[in-house]
């Protein structure tokens, strides 16, 4: 399916993966997600020291927000990535 905002976060994303950026990234179960709020992407750093920059980057993005990936079931990455509201609110009382 295809949905303009996701695609943009796909890009970019991609962009910082050939900038060295972020090592890998991913976005499972793609081709069921209908807007970027129900999107959960994954990604890894390069490294802390750039880390910033990624988030900055997509920040640009509304209710960007960000966690460790704890889990590590869905994806072995380091980062979780999402743009929701309610996650948002979540991840900001984790980080507390």
């Amino acid at each position: 399916m295809f949905v303009k905002e996701i695609n943009e976060v796909k890009k970019l994303l991609e962009n910082m993966r050939s900038n060295g950026l972020v090592t890998e990234w991913s976005l499972p179960f793609e081709n069921q997600l209908t807007s970027l709020r129900t999107a959960v992407f994954f990604l890894t750093p390069t490294d802390t020291e750039v880390e910033k920059k990624i988030w900055t980057e997509l920040n640009k993005f509304n209710y960007f927000s960000f966690r460790l990936n704890f889990e590590k079931r869905i994806s072995h990455c380091e980062y979780r990535v999402t743009f929701n509201k309610e996650e948002k609110i979540r991840n900001l009382r984790i980080q507390e």
